[in-house]
């Protein structure tokens, strides 16, 4: 806990077996009170790892529902168990659980209620490995939709995510997709709801065993973010309603 606030990790996982320990054994449990795994229908051996390595909140899915239906078995869990800071960290090890301290300072120290690892600040991406095209991919995107959403975060593609229990409980994440633009959708919801995100430098790795999608789910993935934003931006002019808010 940080100022008797209950820190829970959610670890969203799909074929995690090769990272998932070693990103478990970096999370500082210190400041940690739980941690859930949601196993996504994996083909390999993450629950038996996630189980022989101490984790006691287990979700295996029957059938795989997708990284944002992944996403919403994590968070009901979460609020279920009465998490006052909620922190979503990839298994794949892509991203460092050592930021974790900061991150939740930050919320419970009512900085601010959302705090993203941002890949972009700075060059981690790139001295990590990030390939090129997938890195101006990300910048592209991410113009157009500061514009559209009229923001301006370094990065809105960012699977490292802490949240203040309120903002999850105040926004719509249950009726968002099942696929990859989830995440998307849940910044638009926060901006919508008139709540800020912070942004802190985040080294990055990118190696044979993370999780990566391929050419065509990322083209895919494209064009739902603009889809998203675009609707964020027409719904804020009164123009079209959407679900999402």
């Amino acid at each position: 806990m940080i100022k008797g606030q209950k820190i829970i990790v959610v670890l969203p996982a799909y074929n995690a077996m090769q990272t998932l320990e070693k990103t478990y054994n970096e999370i500082p449990f210190d400041i940690v009170d739980d941690v859930i795994l949601v196993d996504d229908r994996s083909t390999d051996n993450t629950v038996e790892v996630a189980t022989s390595i101490g984790i006691k909140h287990i979700i295996s899915h029957e059938t795989n529902k997708g990284y944002g239906g992944n996403q919403k078995s994590c968070y009901r869990k979460a609020l279920e168990l009465n998490a006052d800071i909620i922190v979503m960290l990839h298994p794949d090890y892509q991203y460092t659980p050592l930021l974790l301290t900061s991150m939740c300072h930050i919320i419970a120290n009512e900085v601010y209620p959302v705090v993203f690892g941002s890949r972009i600040l700075g060059k981690g991406a790139l001295l990590g490995g990030m390939p090129i095209y997938k890195y101006i991919f990300n910048r592209c995107l991410t113009l157009a939709q500061n514009i559209l959403i009229n923001q301006k975060l370094s990065e809105y593609h960012t699977g490292y995510r802490a949240y203040k229990r309120e903002v999850l409980e105040n926004i719509l994440f249950e009726n968002n997709s099942d696929d990859f633009v989830f995440d998307n959708e849940v910044v638009s919801q926060i901006f919508m709801k008139g709540y800020q995100i912070a942004e802190i430098t985040c080294p990055t790795k990118y190696f044979e065993e993370a999780s990566s999608i391929n050419f065509s789910r990322s083209m895919k993935y494209g064009l739902g973010v603009l889809r998203v934003s675009l609707v964020h931006f027409l719904h804020k002019k009164g123009l079209v309603k959407s679900k999402l808010y």
